[in-house]
């Protein structure tokens, strides 16, 4: 009898575990559909048929595949080709400047005015030493002469015949060194008198009046600005893309173009360390390229395939690039993501890099204000 009330017990409290968990499991499952919104009114169809006859506002464009060329730029700073020093070759003092920076010189300009006072004198004496010696080399002259007449009537013996001669070529070549002396003072003269060696721009200078400068003291300094060229430091990795006289594109700082160049010179050694070489690209410059500017060299590396379409097609919501895509002959909102411009590569002109989210071949929509827009600019 215990047995069976036990049972009837125990299936009692089995029955109400079940209904409860079936209770729970229909309670969750009807919220679920109430946060689905099952339990809310349905769209219009009206709308629904509105937005499946979105028109397409614009011209339409195909995402195309673009054969651009692959390069890697290498920094660098604008020198001129002909750069020189002007230096002392005096210790003097200097009495008069003739420049400023940033003035233009002519060939055989006078630069600088070196005290040149003991150097005329010196000028002087050499002068003297020179008629001293044609005069001393004419009377040396006039006595072997007198002993050459002398020598066959055996007047004068042998030994006195050889002296007097010796003493005529002693004269003589007196006179080459007073004449020598001579020329070594008129250039040191000369070098007080401080000249520029070539057209140019003055860069800078470095002495004023009054100033006392020594032998190989740089006075000023001059470049040539018909010739400029842009010295680049490229890395040991990318030699075997660059050999003179190739063509290669340029860039300067404040320059909104980049200008055709031709690589001159590759220096034949590797600095140690940084790992890289010099090379030197020269080419037609355009107005106001200075020395010093900053630059780059874009080296050719070869061939890359890009997707592109125009710039004007995409839309930028915040952080999203967005781009209507024409599917089914409707345009539908897609978020892509972009690339390179015309900004940072001229080849693209008017398009846009796109990285991911369209295909070749897709169809993309350019809104009608931003069609009129280009159409304005290039009228």
């Amino acid at each position: 009898m215990k047995t069976a009330t036990n049972l009837v017990r125990q299936s009692l409290r089995w029955g109400w575990q079940i209904l409860l968990a079936v209770g729970f499991t229909a309670g969750v499952i009807v919220l679920l559909l109430w946060l689905a919104g099952k339990f809310e009114k349905k769209v219009p169809a009206k709308i629904e048929k509105s937005r499946s006859e979105a028109k397409i506002e614009g011209r339409v464009e195909r995402v195309r595949l673009l054969s651009l060329s692959m390069t890697e730029s290498a920094v660098g700073s604008v020198r001129a080709v002909h750069e020189t020093s002007i230096g002392s070759k005096l210790l003097a003092r200097v009495v008069e400047v003739n420049i400023k920076a940033g003035q233009k010189v002519k060939t055989g300009d006078i630069l600088f005015r070196l005290d040149d006072t003991d150097l005329k004198a010196k000028l002087e004496q050499a002068k003297a030493t020179v008629e001293a010696a044609n005069a001393a080399a004419a009377n040396a002259e006039l006595d072997a002469k007198r002993v050459a007449e002398l020598l066959p009537a055996k007047a004068i013996s042998r030994q006195d015949y050889d002296k007097v001669m010796a003493q005529a070529r002693s004269a003589k070549a007196e006179v080459d060194r007073a004449g020598e002396a001579l020329k070594e003072a008129q250039a040191m003269l000369d070098w007080a008198t401080v000249r520029s060696s070539l057209d140019g721009v003055v860069i800078d200078k470095k002495v004023d009046v009054g100033d006392m400068v020594v032998p190989g003291k740089i006075l000023a300094t001059l470049y040539n600005p018909d010739r400029m060229q842009l010295v680049a430091s490229v890395r040991d990795s990318l030699a075997g893309f660059l050999h003179v006289d190739q063509p290669i594109d340029v860039q300067v700082e404040g320059m909104e173009h980049r200008c055709g160049g031709t690589v001159s010179e590759i220096v034949p050694e590797s600095q140690s360390a940084s790992r890289s070489f010099q090379v030197k690209v020269t080419g037609p410059c355009p107005p106001g390229i200075h020395a010093g500017l900053f630059g780059r060299i874009f080296i050719p590396l070869g061939k890359e395939q890009i997707f592109v379409i125009p710039k004007a097609a995409v839309r930028n919501v915040g952080q999203l690039e967005l781009v209507e895509v024409v599917e089914n002959g409707k345009p539908m909102k897609r978020s892509i993501r972009c690339g390179r411009t015309g900004k940072d590569e001229p080849a693209l002109g008017e398009n846009v890099e796109v990285l991911s989210g369209l295909r070749e071949g897709e169809e993309v929509v350019v809104p009608k204000n931003s069609q009129s827009t280009q159409e304005a600019n290039h009228g």
